[in-house]
């Protein structure tokens, strides 16, 4: 891992609620909705959400900018082999296009997780933690970076493309039954090199 400077640093199990928030937030209430149908008897899919999301935590995969009073944005990626995902008969529908789009992404660092709080949206958080990202994706060795957007998220793909990355290709969204807008997932990639 790259050393990180204030506000910056890893996240920690302490930060499980505030990433539940930043998950759920930059994938548009998609998180929310795939821990509602994971939650046991009674469960509440937050806790489901928070759970995972120490996990992730304990594991070392997340960046936060933390101002001194908790984490308020996040970053979460990981690299992509080499090789694509089989995606067989049993593969969940919900996440069948996000996975061939993933597919198409290979031998890159995928930004899986970029959000920060309404409140702090505007402050250049966004693009601070794109740069940290790209520093990670060298540090590990890749040159490609990669990321899905939903088609109405206008103001993430505008930071996206600011960023140098551009549309490779789409796939229509699957809903079954999330409610959302989102018709179509859309790949957008960047060269580091």
């Amino acid at each position: 891992m790259i050393p990180l400077e204030k506000p910056l640093r890893l996240a920690v199990e302490a930060d499980a609620h505030a990433l539940a928030d930043l998950v759920n937030f930059a994938g548009e209430g998609l998180p929310l909705h795939v821990w509602t149908g994971l939650a046991q008897d009674g469960e509440d899919a937050w806790a489901v959400g928070r759970a995972r999301q120490a996990e992730k935590a304990r594991e070392g995969q997340v960046v936060v900018v933390d101002f001194g009073n908790g984490a308020v944005a996040g970053l979460t990626g990981y690299g992509i082999g080499s090789e694509p995902e089989v995606i067989g008969d049993d593969f969940p529908a919900l996440f069948r296009p996000l996975q061939e789009l993933e597919n198409k992404a290979l031998d890159s660092w995928y930004v899986n997780v970029l959000a920060c709080y309404p409140e702090t949206r505007g402050q250049g958080l966004g693009s601070k933690l794109l740069e940290v990202a790209d520093e990670i994706a060298r540090d590990a060795g890749y040159n490609t970076m990669s990321v899905i957007v939903a088609d109405e998220n206008v103001g993430a793909r505008r930071l996206y493309e600011r960023k140098g990355y551009s549309e490779l290709d789409k796939a229509p969204c699957v809903k079954d039954g999330w409610a959302t807008e989102t018709k179509n997932w859309v790949l957008l990639v960047k060269s580091l090199s």
